[in-house]
């Protein structure tokens, strides 16, 4: 480990730190999170998915930034995601329990408000799956629309606020990166049961707990970039 990555670190601890030790921080961070919920899910995401494209910067080149990377571009595309996110879990954690109930289980919805069950545990996992089967698969793929805006416009963000050639990436996108890793390989392996984990939380920790997910969200879809070797920005 470089003298670099123990300030990345150390940074990143120091901060964590900051908001689960020091009590008038945390607070202020839950009651704001409450009452804002939609503001703190944009820089949630905008911090910490784009730490995870940050630290698969560093694993790929040894840097935490190069030219035409576009930090600034990817926190702003991330915080709009973050936005979508926030929105998913709140359709989706009463669309899953509601399914169950017309299915004829009855008392579903009412289970996400108690502690452990195995009936909240079903509600978890039908959150989880039909979120990440419907919702996921679009979001992942809007990010690597962007992802590969931000590198062809040289990572500026006036490049990223120029207009997005969506066909064109589009069709030109490494599906079979998309789907053998991303899609096939990700989601039912680590969404999955990674969501379902989420929605056993009380509601007030659910989008904090996808927010530090972010990290591994970022990372994931900045490997699968990087997989996609074939895919390197073409005119």
């Amino acid at each position: 480990m470089k003298k670099n990555d123990l300030i990345f670190l150390s940074g990143i601890l120091a901060v964590a730190a900051l908001f689960i030790f020091v009590s008038p921080v945390t607070g202020w961070y839950m009651q704001y999170n409450k009452e804002h919920g939609m503001i703190m899910s944009f820089f949630k995401f905008a911090l910490l998915a784009t730490l995870g494209e940050v630290i698969a910067l560093r694993i790929k080149t040894g840097f935490y930034n190069e030219p035409g990377f576009g930090i600034m571009p990817r926190m702003i595309v991330w915080g709009f995601l973050g936005l979508t996110i926030n929105i998913a879990f709140q359709i989706f954690s009463t669309g899953g329990p509601a399914f169950l109930a017309y299915l004829g289980l009855i008392n579903a919805p009412e289970a996400m408000k108690g502690g452990f069950s195995l009936l909240k545990l079903l509600d978890a996992f039908t959150i989880s799956v039909t979120m990440n089967l419907t919702f996921a698969p679009v979001m992942m793929i809007f990010h690597k629309i962007t992802d590969t805006h931000i590198i062809k416009t040289g990572g500026t963000i006036g490049g990223l606020l120029s207009p997005i050639p969506f066909a064109s990436i589009f069709r030109n996108m490494n599906w079979d990166v998309m789907w053998n890793f991303i899609f096939k390989k990700t989601i039912p392996f680590f969404w999955i049961p990674a969501h379902t984990i989420t929605f056993l939380l009380p509601a007030e920790f659910r989008v904090l707990f996808a927010a530090v997910l972010g990290i591994a969200l970022g990372l994931i879809l900045a490997i699968g970039s990087q997989k996609a070797i074939g895919e390197v920005v073409k005119s």
